[in-house]
């Protein structure tokens, strides 16, 4: 995710596990060390972060080195973990999980409140992935990876409810799987498809717009970042490559950057806790 107050890109590599930051002004990566597997994190008010983490929500001071426990919402499974998940522009961090195995329909999609009480908001899911607001704040996005499904809630911004669960649209004939995903300013749906090399671009309606091939295999997550928010970043895994892949995708696991598409994305909303 791009953070728009320091004007620097951050990212997970999950089972490192790490945070990474990218100076775009330096070229320098720098890479913070966490304690455990790591799904995602977004950026809270008083410059700290807030991690979903195979240990729950935590509380990440990266100028310290600390990572402090919050709650933890996940069922006592050591295989099941906090993975994607993005804030809504009222603070509230929304996480979806996911069985390291993936087995059965275990995952769960969690909001964690600016007071830090956690609730639970559905389940019955495989792999929580692919969570984005839409600029309207009438809609949020939710993607089941292994069911090859995007949801679309209808989302009540100043509650933090949501209802009316519903198809956005499947990747069955898609070629990949929607991973991590943002929304640009135009209501387009941008995701990084898994197992397909490419990131896609879906309209409010739910219709292919773009297919954007990218060097890698494993795409992971998309999100616009720059001073214009015109640029898309793509992180990409190594992990699910097979050995005989490798020779094929020798970027894997690299961050890609993709200019000139004409869009444009909105800034990150804070956690407000």
């Amino acid at each position: 995710m791009w953070n728009s107050v320091d004007q620097r890109l951050y990212w997970v590599d999950a089972f490192a596990p790490a945070i990474r930051r990218l100076d775009p002004a330096t070229g320098r990566v720098k890479s913070f060390p966490m304690p455990t597997d790591i799904g995602s994190f977004v950026f809270a008010r008083d410059g700290t972060l807030v991690g979903g983490m195979r240990t729950g929500f935590n509380r990440i001071d990266l100028d310290r080195g600390t990572v402090a426990p919050i709650v933890d919402p996940v069922a006592r499974d050591p295989r099941l973990m906090l993975n994607d998940g993005k804030c809504d522009r009222r603070g509230r961090y929304w996480c979806g999980s996911v069985h390291s195995d993936f087995v059965g329909r275990q995952a769960e999609l969690f909001r964690l409140d600016p007071d830090l009480t956690c609730r639970r908001m559905d389940g019955g899911f495989i792999v929580g992935n692919g969570i984005a607001f839409s600029p309207d704040d009438r809609r949020m996005y939710f993607s089941d990876t292994r069911s090859d499904t995007v949801w679309v809630y209808d989302l009540d911004i100043e509650t933090g409810a949501i209802s009316n669960r519903r198809v956005f649209f499947s990747t069955v004939d898609l070629g990949g799987r929607v991973d991590g995903a943002t929304v640009d300013r135009d209501g387009n749906y941008w995701c990084a498809l898994i197992h397909g090399a490419a990131v896609a671009c879906i309209s409010p309606e739910g219709k292919l717009v773009r297919r954007i091939p990218v060097p890698a295999k494993q795409p992971t997550m998309c999100t616009f970042g720059g001073p214009d928010l015109d640029v898309l970043f793509v992180t990409s895994a190594t992990k699910m490559l097979k050995p005989e892949e490798r020779p094929r995708w020798p970027d894997a696991g690299r961050l890609v950057r993709i200019d000139g598409l004409g869009a444009r994305g909105l800034p990150e909303p804070f956690f407000a806790g």
